[in-house]
C-alpha cells in the first residue's frame, strides 16, 4: 500500500501546534506498523518544507526535515512532464492551486492507495484517494 503525503504533514509534524502534530504522527506511526505500507511525496514537498528553515538560519529544523525525507520507507516522486499535464487538467477543473494540482497529480501518477493531507479541499478530486487529518483545534 503506498500512502502520499501531502506537504503539510511534514510541517504539522515538525513545526505545527501540538494537536496536529499528535493527529499526524498517530495516524503515521498505525501505517508504518504495517509492513506492506511505503510512504510517498513529491520533491515539491522538499521546495514547501524546506524554503522557511533555510531562510530562517535553523539548521536543526533543517535537518529534521532532510531526516523525515530520507528516511527508510519514504519515497521522492519527480515531477515529470505527464505529472504537469496532469497538473494543468486538475488546477482547471477542481480550481487547485499549483502546488495542490501538484502534489495531487504527482499521486494520481504513482496510483497510490491513499493520500494524506490537513486540507479538506483535495477531497474536490473525486479520483483521489483523500483521507484528511483533523485535530479537535482548526489548523493554524
Amino acid at each position: 500500500m503506498d500512502v502520499y503525503l501531502d506537504a503539510c504533514c511534514f510541517i504539522y509534524l515538525l513545526e505545527g501546534v501540538p494537536e496536529w502534530r499528535s493527529v499526524v504522527d498517530a495516524r503515521l506511526r498505525v501505517l508504518l506498523a504495517m509492513p506492506n505500507v511505503g510512504l510517498m511525496t513529491s520533491r515539491l514537498a522538499l521546495l514547501e518544507c524546506r524554503a522557511k528553515p533555510i531562510r530562517d538560519g535553523n539548521l536543526a529544523l533543517l535537518a529534521q526535515f532532510d531526516a523525515l525525507f530520507s528516511a527508510h520507507r519514504m519515497t521522492l516522486l519527480e515531477v515529470a512532464p505527464r505529472v504537469i499535464e496532469r497538473a494543468t487538467d486538475l488546477r482547471a477543473r477542481y480550481n487547485f492551486k499549483t502546488p495542490d494540482a501538484l502534489h495531487a497529480a504527482t499521486a494520481l501518477e504513482a496510483s497510490v492507495s491513499l493520500f494524506l493531507t490537513g486540507d479538506a479541499g483535495f477531497r474536490r478530486c473525486t479520483e483521489l484517494p483523500v483521507e484528511v487529518l483533523t485535530p479537535a483545534s482548526p489548523p493554524p
